[in-house]
């Protein structure tokens, strides 16, 4: 079985921001918006924790007109380059931003109808925090929406999946790989959301290389049932990149 191989939690460099933020997850970032709005209600007030350049969110408002977003992350300079993307995609009146550490959120709790996040848990070291910050920010009857990459038994099966979604260039290839040996096993995230009331029934595979989460709160978030939603069509021309921007 492949060892879990550490990334860096924040991507703080203002050249790697840059680089993350030019290359093009613009079908990965669609399905993301599309498969959250599939899930029904999801409120108007909702959180992203670990937005990188904002990018989901600008697609999500192109969705949903009513849609306001809280796009928070670790990273400098990836909210510097969010700044720019949601005003040059005239966002900027419903993505705020916010310089935060998704284990230590300073909202209030009940404060999201939504709480999603994409390509962020693999790069926690621990994980823990983060999902009780997850679920106390979260309203009553509220939805949780993660996704990310899931760590393959093999060093043979990383290798096939870097060539298939890394893309030409070898610095993509790189961060790709470094993500898979980074990401968390199936087991391992339906064990973290047990730990807050979460059944391991709301946490699917979703495609050859992700684990979405997918859940909504009752009343009291005592408990929670599972979302369904359709599998990922394995795209040669998607590239699947974690991003080391959030914390």
């Amino acid at each position: 079985m492949l060892e879990r191989v550490l990334e860096p939690e924040v991507m703080d460099d203002r050249e790697e921001a840059v680089a993350y933020n030019d290359m093009n997850h613009d079908a990965v970032n669609d399905k993301f918006a599309e498969d959250l709005l599939a899930l029904g209600d999801i409120g108007t007030d909702c959180l992203d924790i670990g937005t990188g350049t904002a990018r989901i969110p600008v697609a999500l408002c192109k969705k949903h007109p009513e849609i306001r977003i809280m796009a928070c992350d670790a990273s400098y300079w990836m909210l510097e380059l969010a700044r720019y993307n949601i005003e040059v995609e005239q966002c900027a009146h419903r993505v705020q931003l916010h310089l935060a550490d998704a284990k230590k959120l300073v909202f209030q709790k009940d404060y999201f109808d939504t709480v999603f996040s994409n390509s962020l848990v693999h790069h926690l070291p621990e994980h823990a925090d983060f999902f009780h910050e997850m679920v106390r920010v979260l309203r009553p009857n509220g939805v949780v929406f993660l996704r990310d990459l899931l760590r393959p038994e093999t060093s043979v099966q990383v290798e096939s999946l870097v060539q298939k979604y890394g893309g030409e260039d070898s610095h993509g290839q790189q961060m790709l790989r470094q993500s898979l040996h980074a990401a968390l096993r199936l087991e391992e995230v339906r064990n973290l959301a047990a730990a807050v009331g979460i059944p391991s029934e709301c946490v699917q595979v979703t495609s050859d290389r992700h684990w979405t989460l997918a859940a909504r709160a009752n009343e009291s978030k005592q408990s929670f049932v599972p979302i369904s939603i359709a599998p990922e069509q394995s795209d040669p021309h998607s590239v699947a990149l974690g991003k080391s921007d959030a914390t």
